[in-house]
């Protein structure tokens, strides 16, 4: 080999080898011409395949600022979702995390909201905790394993408790979600009253066709929490990403608080168990 063509082929090896090597020690790269979103095809108010879910709108203000398109893949939620999703590279963004999950690295929080008391109008009027003596042997509908449960069962209200299996997948079932069926149920006057997390029970009330009261529970202990900060997921590791995503979180804040009061999500101050005013937050 001719000493210039020898020079050649040590250079590009030299660069393959470094390139190999750095790309070791990066993240998974994020696709930086499109915001690649994992979300649940079915699962509103937070995302739907028609892209009509306020997280969805919310991936639209991010991709809007970032002037990108948002392109979905879609899984239903459920056990492994993160692993299959964002743990595959399939998608560089999840809408909805708990703040603080030790499942993906999480951006700052764009809304707290907490657990709601939802009760047919006229009946409960004035309610505002479980502890409240007139919920006593009520069948109260609660998605099994979330953290009403233990304070219910704290209040002695677990025996006429009906708890709904989550992640349901029997697809003859006539409702999208399990919320959505507690409240369907709760219009039917099957169950006295409903437990849900709150950013789903404000719109699924109003879309229920029957006068609801919907009542975050501000009152309860701090074990079990019954409000929650939700931030973004992002993979661990990916710290500009997430740096990126806090700024643009924070700039877009009046927009994306917006979008969550047109879906009755209720929100809370960030310190206080209050509900927030709107531009308090």
């Amino acid at each position: 080999m001719a000493p210039f063509a020898r020079i050649l082929a040590l250079c590009a090896l030299s660069l393959t080898t470094a390139q190999g090597a750095l790309a070791q020690h990066l993240p998974d790269t994020v696709t930086t011409d499109v915001l690649r979103v994992c979300g649940d095809p079915g699962n509103m108010p937070f995302s739907e395949r028609k892209e009509d879910g306020f997280e969805n709108k919310i991936a639209a203000i991010i991709a809007d600022e970032l002037k990108i398109k948002v392109r979905y893949y879609w899984l239903t939620q459920g056990p492994g979702f993160v692993r299959n999703t964002l743990g595959t590279g399939l998608c560089d963004l999840i809408m909805g995390q708990a703040f603080g999950s030790d499942l993906v690295q999480t951006t700052n929080p764009y809304y707290r909201s907490a657990y709601t008391l939802v009760t047919r109008a006229g009946e409960f009027d004035g309610v505002t905790g479980l502890d409240d003596p007139r919920l006593k042997g009520k069948s109260i509908g609660v998605i099994a394993g979330t953290p009403p449960v233990n304070r219910m069962g704290d209040l002695g209200l677990v025996s006429t408790m009906k708890a709904y299996a989550p992640y349901q997948l029997d697809p003859s079932r006539k409702y999208q979600t399990v919320a959505a069926e507690i409240v369907a149920a709760l219009a039917s006057k099957e169950i006295d009253a409903a437990v849900l997390w709150g950013p789903a029970a404000g719109w699924l009330a109003k879309q229920s066709g029957t006068a609801m009261n919907v009542v975050p529970l501000l009152k309860e202990p701090e074990r079990p929490p019954m409000a929650y900060r939700i931030a973004m997921g992002v993979r661990l590791g990916e710290n500009d990403w997430k740096r990126t995503l806090n700024t643009v979180l924070r700039k877009r804040k009046a927009d994306i608080d917006k979008v969550l009061r047109e879906y009755d999500v209720p929100l809370l101050d960030e310190e206080e168990n209050k509900l927030a005013q709107p531009g308090e937050r």
